[in-house]
């Protein structure tokens, strides 16, 4: 059985980032992963985690200047300054509360900007992965339905730009959800790109609730995990359909522990 992590973005979603903190222990997640944490100091959550006896994996890189509709600035062209300066303020916040993983957010593009997109996506990230060879920068797929427009969607395209990268500690952030409605197929991809994933994440298909419902069976992701051998977390990254504790029920339905 896979070790599974509290996304903590969506989860207990009314409570304070401590709170659900402590939340996260006590329902009883050995690690936890964070979106946008960054008005908390990361020595308190260094600190907090390390009372519980929780791993913190990753965080995401700042979305921008949302009013101006940025989602991540990794592939935005003109905007290489800025994510510059985004990304070290990032790896500075993850080092010091004990992370060891960046979700580098790419960013929405325009259809005739892509080309450049993706050289800019490149460029930045092996500048990025060259000043933090101490972090995991996890590329992830966003489907089209929830955010239109995004920079990618498909796992082909992150094995592209980690190979054009050819940094180590570049890897793909395999949601099962986002796969699940960009392209299916969920078994033949986790096989085909094993050696490129450093992270799962996991939330129904199409509702992203508990996976306890939806197109995905996840009793059988999770053999089949067990069966490629691997090692990594798998994270919660659901939204919950009502009161997270409540939820949290496909736990004992999928024979899962924690």
């Amino acid at each position: 059985m896979p070790k599974f992590s509290a996304n903590l973005g969506f989860l207990w979603p009314r409570l304070m980032l401590h709170d659900r903190i402590d939340s996260a222990a006590k329902a009883g997640f050995k690690a936890i992963e964070l979106h946008w944490p960054y008005d908390m100091a990361p020595d308190r959550v260094r600190e907090h985690c390390a009372r519980l006896g929780l791993e913190l994996l990753g965080i995401n890189t700042p979305l921008g200047d949302v009013a101006k509709g940025d989602f991540g600035l990794g592939a935005v062209p003109g905007r290489e300054a800025d994510f510059e300066r985004v990304f070290a303020n990032c790896v500075d916040w993850a080092r010091l509360a004990g992370a060891s993983a960046i979700h580098t957010m790419a960013g929405v593009v325009a259809p005739e900007d892509r080309p450049k997109a993706r050289a800019t996506f490149i460029a930045n990230l092996r500048r990025a992965a060259e000043s933090a060879p101490d972090m995991t920068l996890l590329l992830e797929g966003i489907n089209q339905r929830d955010k239109p427009g995004y920079f990618y969607s498909t796992i082909h395209e992150k094995a592209e730009i980690i190979a054009e990268v050819g940094a180590p500690n570049v890897k793909i952030m395999f949601d099962v959800y986002h796969v699940g409605i960009s392209e299916g197929d969920i078994f033949k991809r986790l096989e085909k790109y094993l050696p490129l994933i450093g992270h799962v994440q996991i939330a129904a298909v199409p509702s992203r609730a508990e996976p306890d419902e939806g197109e995905i069976a996840y009793a059988h992701v999770f053999a089949e995990l067990d069966r490629l051998g691997y090692s990594g977390w798998v994270g919660c990254e659901y939204k919950p359909r009502g009161d997270t504790d409540d939820g949290m029920r496909w736990v004992r339905s999928l024979g899962v522990t924690l």
